[in-house]
């Protein structure tokens, strides 16, 4: 008797094991896999060897294949140790050297540098570096990141073991010990130990303690008015008996502590504005921990940006707001605009930008960081702590501008034994916060990697949303020296933006251009404006063609403000708005910005 035939369902059953059962099996083997890399990337850094590995072997094999550009190298080798041969033993001052510093590099500024022999050890320094960016530069068939990468290394590695960075070879180390008879060294060594003491009991570096948030920094009264689980709200009091229609709602960003922009009083951007007479509120985010993993980007939009916005407009109702956004901060106010203007919302009177990027494409020394690899690692690691470390984040931040904020350092405190007192944005910098999980892998992948929202993918409700959607007016600010949002990459809003746009590139850095009161020695800065629908003017070309002004930026800014905002002037309205169950929650700064 045949067999009969074998049903559909018998003949797709599996043999082994479930289908589920597998599915089951392989995620639990993912999660092993992952907390045991996210393990190894916690003890080394966050960095994926593999990354610079790939670095190393793309530049090494590329020029293993141009004999020719080797010769080259050998050429300007040559010719470099010729040109210091024929210097003057004895010495010679900056403008007669062969090799010469950048504008921007402090370390041979001191007059012994002039003197031999230290003439020649500074400039074999200089020679050693031309040296080595001529060999990580146009490697033809050589990844522009992996270049970058490279460069980077090595320079970190010729930095590192610069004369200046040592006292046999430091003139200033060696006058200072002939002047002390030793003592600058005996100083330093005192210093050390205290600084190590103190470190290993969790303890801020002398003179940092006399900077405590809401005694002596973050001071400007006010009152916190809104608080959820991501931010407070704060209200800042008038100091002037009529205000501007129009408040600010400034959004910074939460790689940081918002006292940045309230500093002490001389550097207080917040007292800044509310002397001018404009009622301020800022955004307090809160230092996350763990609990706070699945806290995503577009929560920062949805629970800070547009919640705050939506407090600030029951305290002051029926007025347009200026919107400001700092560094990271900028950026999800730029994506909360666009999404705003193109979706009819028309509560902003203006938007501002401050050190603020909206396109990723050349963002910076931070891209020689972003790839597959490395990104993976910073994520399997945030997986296992559910944030990205202070720590791991300032580590990256600190190489990137290490004579200055590193060795500099070391060769101050430690071999002349005279620190420099510190100043209120020194000890902001060792006040960092954390970035939640999920959000930091977002915010890395969509726009640093992605570039989403610059090319029009980025979506906010279910729709792609871009800058060429921002139709409010716009104020942009970049700084020369920015290795954070590099001043070229801030001034794409001009090429990608709709509106009008008013972009200011003023001295410093990406903390020390907006720390810029009235009166700040050596502050300038450049201005234009350029209308919705004109002419693109390449950032070469701008700076060429821009003349530079003395002075601070800020009342440019405040003029700017003035220019889209109400001619009347009002009653500055209450502290909070208990009639609309906005009670003040406590003074001013708040609560979250104390978490450790």
């Amino acid at each position: 008797m045949p067999f009969d035939e074998p049903t559909a369902q018998a003949s797709n059953r599996p043999a082994g094991p479930t289908a589920a059962g597998d599915g089951a099996v392989a995620e639990v083997m993912g999660e092993l896999d992952r907390r045991l890399r996210g393990r190894y990337a916690i003890a080394t850094g966050g960095q994926s060897a593999w990354a610079a590995l790939q670095a190393w072997e793309d530049w090494a094999h590329h020029l293993m294949e141009a004999p020719g550009r080797r010769l080259e190298l050998w050429r300007r080798a040559g010719q470099a140790a010729l040109a210091l041969a024929r210097q003057p033993p004895t010495g010679a001052a900056q403008d007669d050297w062969a090799f010469r510093p950048e504008p921007a590099d402090r370390r041979f500024r001191h007059p012994g540098w002039t003197t031999g022999p230290y003439h020649l050890l500074a400039q074999a320094q200089l020679a050693a570096e031309a040296q080595w960016r001529a060999a990580t530069s146009e490697v033809r068939g050589m990844e522009a990141h992996h270049a970058r990468r490279v460069e980077f290394l090595g320079r970190f590695a010729l930095n590192m073991l610069a004369p200046v960075n040592f006292p046999w070879t430091n003139p200033q180390v060696v006058e200072a010990a002939w002047r002390t008879g030793g003592g600058n060294f005996a100083a330093g060594a005192k210093l050390l130990a205290e600084d190590l003491s103190r470190l290993s009991r969790g303890e801020k570096l002398k003179g940092l303690e006399a900077f405590r948030v809401g005694e002596t920094v973050a001071i400007t009264p006010g009152q916190v008015v809104f608080r959820n689980e991501l931010m407070e709200l704060i209200q800042y009091a008038p100091t002037t008996p009529t205000v501007r229609r129009e408040p600010i709602l400034i959004t910074p960003a939460w790689i940081m502590k918002y006292y940045i922009l309230d500093l002490t009083p001389p550097n207080s951007l917040v007292r800044h504005l509310v002397e001018q007479g404009f009622t301020v509120f800022i955004i307090s985010w809160r230092n996350p921990g763990a609990e706070m993993r699945e806290t995503s980007f577009e929560d920062y939009r949805v629970k800070g940006v547009l919640a705050a916005m939506e407090v600030v407009g029951r305290i002051v109702p029926g007025e347009k707001l200026h919107a400001v956004g700092y560094c990271l901060g900028g950026t999800v106010l730029a994506i909360a605009a666009a999404a705003m203007d193109r979706d009819g919302d028309r509560r902003l009177a203006s938007v501002t930008l401050l050190a603020a990027q909206t396109d990723f494409e050349e963002a910076g020394e931070l891209m020689m960081f972003i790839d597959e690899s490395q990104l993976a690692r910073l994520e399997d690691m945030m997986h296992v702590q559910g944030y990205l470390d202070a720590r791991q984040m300032a580590s990256a931040f600190y190489a990137l501008r290490a004579n200055e904020m590193v060795f500099a350092k070391l060769v101050e405190r430690y071999l002349l034994g005279e620190p420099a007192p510190p100043g209120d944005i020194d000890a902001w910098l060792t006040d960092p916060t954390r970035m939640p999980a999920r959000m930091h892998a977002e915010y890395l992948r969509r726009l640093f990697l992605e570039n989403s929202f610059a090319d029009g993918h980025y979506q906010v409700d279910g729709r792609a949303v871009a800058l060429k959607d921002i139709d409010t007016p716009i104020f942009a600010l970049g700084a020369e020296r920015d290795h954070i949002a590099p001043w070229r990459s801030v001034y794409k809003v001009e090429l990608f933006g709709s509106a009008s746009t008013t972009f200011v590139l003023t001295g410093g850095g990406h903390n020390t251009s907006v720390v810029s009161p009235p009166g700040k020695p050596g502050a300038y800065y450049r201005v234009s404006r350029s209308e919705a629908g004109g002419d693109y003017v390449d950032p070469d070309q701008w700076l060429a063609s821009t003349p530079r002004m003395d002075g601070s930026w800020w009342p440019e800014w405040v003029n700017w403000l003035d220019e889209r905002s109400s001619a009347e002037r009002v009653a500055p309205p209450s502290l909070g708005r208990p009639d609309a169950d906005l009670p003040p929650l406590g003074a001013a700064p708040g609560r979250y910005v104390l978490e450790p």
